[in-house]
């Protein structure tokens, strides 16, 4: 890495609360962050990845609010947070009591935010930059917020989430509405209205779902 993440993060970050979970507090890019103002090339020089941990998207919202108003969806349980970002979703679960989180994200800049934002929320949450898709997962619960946002990406999921759900596994989704989510594998627990940046949504507000993958 040409930038050390940690600190790029403290300086390009302010700690707000996501709208729909005022609970949770993580390090989050706004208008008045120059992260907000850099464009690919601007990323790439510094070498940093698309961070989409430095925004709390509208699916890892909704989900991470049906966790905390559910606690028992996850409390004394092992959890998987795929695609963690910020670690929202993974924070929540610890909240709500579950005896593990792991949160999962490619990104290598993911681990320094998912233990930025725990660390602000008092809990400890484990990462891995591993790539776990069509791994074999141990854990009782897997969460994930909006992933279906790519063809390919959606093609390599959905078979994997289908055995995870075989296998009976929890597998919940949280999604405003991706072009790629497969609704006929899905089976809606809540719908939220969801407040999200326009800058980064068509909208102010998302209609965001909570799916239980079947």
């Amino acid at each position: 890495m040409k930038t050390d993440p940690r600190t790029f993060i403290l300086q390009n970050t302010d700690i707000a609360a996501p709208p729909h979970v005022p609970e949770i507090r993580l390090h989050l890019a706004s208008e008045a962050h120059d992260l907000w103002l850099k464009t690919e090339e601007d990323l790439e020089e510094i070498g940093l990845p698309p961070p989409f941990w430095a925004f709390a998207w509208a699916g890892g919202q909704g989900l991470a609010r049906y966790i905390l108003d559910h606690p028992d969806v996850v409390a004394g349980k092992t959890v998987l947070d795929f695609a963690s970002g910020s670690g929202l979703v993974a924070i929540a679960a610890q909240l709500s009591g579950a005896a593990d989180v792991l949160a999962a994200d490619i990104d290598p800049w993911a681990a320094s935010a998912i233990a930025l934002n725990a660390a602000e929320n008092g809990v400890v949450i484990r990462s891995t930059a591993d790539d776990q898709i069509g791994e074999v997962v141990g854990a009782d619960v897997i969460l994930a917020g909006d992933v279906f946002y790519d063809r390919d990406f959606a093609a390599a999921l959905i078979p994997w989430f289908t055995r995870l759900a075989d296998e009976g596994k929890l597998v919940l989704i949280g999604d405003p509405g991706r072009s790629y989510l497969p609704k006929d594998r899905l089976e809606s627990l809540a719908v939220y209205q969801v407040p999200v940046t326009r800058a980064l949504e068509d909208s102010e507000v998302k209609k965001t779902t909570v799916w239980r993958f079947v």
